[in-house]
């Protein structure tokens, strides 16, 4: 353990360990990231799909199941972020607390799945344009989205965190309004009818598509929520992190019932779970169109999409911002190409922001030459990802916790510590694991499986699987005994 200790050290002073990440985001920052983190598209396009899939009823319990595990994500995030802030997270958890091998293969699995992120964003700021500009180039949009996103996240942390500020200001906004809105409606209070719960109970409502209708919409739901986690990677650039990061986190639970919950239940009284403009992913028939053109908001469609580039946007901001962060914590503990370690004079890291801004390009252009096959199994493998690293998150807790108090700490010590214990934890684990192991249960349904669907829709768990045991039989790495796990406390601890 000591020799490991001095190699990263050795490491850390190749890679200009003198100079750090600048602590420049703000409170408001963090807050601002953590609240806006997880309000993107799923919401604004992809709720409408699971009220008429699911219905109301089978909608609202899916968010809320895996609103739930996310909070108890996010409650095991910050009691490590809080005490132990680091821009690679995830990686440098699962590396001191479970096994170096693990951490290897989260933080790459972290990287890739944001750089891909990146490139469905570019792809989707293009079809967001193209709404005003049916006849523009793809090539002019998402070049310069990927300008704007790169000269945010190149200049400086701070760029990062007022331009995630404003986005999403922006997005809280829109859903604060709408909910407002729709609660007017259905008490009848903005003229008309009232509602009431007519549409919720109509029919088969609200549990429309039975058990595996719901189930399906775990995964979407899951899809939704990613983004969360970023405040974790963002606690290692925070001015007080201690503060900051309990704050941020506490926020989590209000977020999740206000902007999911709360929003899904008005969409769900308003529109009839059976109209077949909710299938749809167009801006057109977004359900918060449909809602603020029922309130006789004038040019719904135009302000919504409007709304929907600032939280493309925003995804593609926080991709480039979480996807660089990682690689250049892995290369200051030897896990990737001491390169991308180094830091520019603005103290960001320079080259792990440009690899990722031209992988993130590159898979787009695969999205847009030829018939993008390459692209399309790209993105499926990037699928389960999201689920893989909350796994990580919470088994890193678990041990976290366990070799704290194996090394004589106490839990007063702690700036914030999760209320649910062991419980928050083992619950995450287990709902992530039935969402992995069932997300493409529908193949399995069917006469004749899909066997080429059914290896795009799982290609993330071998592709982890292959870096988690590679890297272990070629470092000859070993779970780490709870004694042994290294705690490398912020100053302020």
């Amino acid at each position: 353990m000591q020799q490991q200790r001095q190699e990263n050290l050795d490491l850390q002073q190749s890679t200009g360990g003198s100079n750090s990440l600048k602590r420049g985001l703000k409170s408001r920052h963090l807050t601002m990231i953590a609240i806006g983190g997880s309000i993107g598209t799923g919401l604004f396009l992809g709720s409408g799909s699971a009220i008429h899939t699911a219905g109301p009823g089978g909608a609202l319990l899916a968010y809320a199941v895996i609103g739930m595990m996310v909070y108890f994500v996010m409650t095991s995030l910050g009691e490590m972020a809080a005490v132990m802030p680091t821009s690679g997270a995830f990686s440098t958890y699962g590396t001191k607390f479970i096994d170096p091998a693990f951490g290897f293969a989260l933080g790459w699995n972290y990287w890739y799945s944001w750089a891909m992120t990146l490139a469905a964003e570019l792809s989707a700021a293009t079809l967001v344009m193209k709404f005003w500009f049916p006849n523009s180039p793809s090539f002019l949009w998402s070049g310069l989205f990927l300008i704007i996103i790169f000269a945010l996240n190149y200049l400086s942390v701070k760029g990062y965190g007022e331009g995630e500020y404003w986005f999403s200001f922006v997005k809280v906004t829109t859903v604060i309004i709408f909910i407002i809105v729709g609660l007017l409606m259905i008490f009848g209070i903005m003229g008309g009818k009232a509602i009431g719960f007519s549409h919720f109970t109509a029919g088969d409502a609200p549990f429309s598509g039975g058990f595996f209708a719901t189930l399906g919409i775990f995964l979407a739901a899951g899809f939704s929520f990613q983004g969360t986690e970023i405040v974790g990677v963002a606690a290692g650039e925070s001015e007080n992190p201690a503060k900051n990061v309990p704050k941020a986190v506490k926020s989590t639970f209000w977020r999740i019932f206000l902007f999911y919950i709360l929003a899904i239940l008005i969409i769900g009284l308003i529109i009839p779970y059976t109209s077949k403009s909710l299938q749809s992913d167009s801006i057109m028939v977004s359900p918060f169109t449909l809602v603020f053109q029922r309130a006789g908001l004038a040019f719904a469609a135009s302000v919504m999409n409007a709304v929907i580039l600032t939280a493309v946007l925003s995804a593609g901001n926080s991709s480039l911002y979480a996807s660089a962060r990682m690689i250049y914590a892995m290369a200051k503990n030897g896990q990737a190409p001491r390169v991308f370690g180094r830091l520019n004079k603005r103290g960001v890291p320079g080259a792990a922001i440009i690899l990722t801004a031209v992988v993130g390009m590159f898979a787009f252009f695969a999205s847009i030459y030829g018939d993008g096959e390459v692209y399309i199994w790209l993105m499926n493998s990037v699928g389960v990802t999201g689920f893989i690293f909350w796994v990580g998150i919470a088994v890193s807790h678990y041990r976290f916790r366990k070799a704290y108090l194996a090394q004589g700490y106490t839990l007063d010590r702690l700036p914030y510590h999760s209320k649910f214990y062991p419980f928050g934890p083992i619950f995450a684990f287990a709902v992530c694991l039935i969402v992995i192991l069932a997300q493409d249960y529908q193949a399995f349904l069917s006469n004749n499986i899909d066997w080429g669907s059914v290896i795009a829709a799982y290609l993330g768990i071998p592709l982890f699987l292959i870096l988690w045991f590679g890297y272990k039989f070629i470092k000859k790495t070993k779970v780490v005994p709870l004694k042994e796990c290294e705690f490398d406390f912020d100053e302020t601890f």
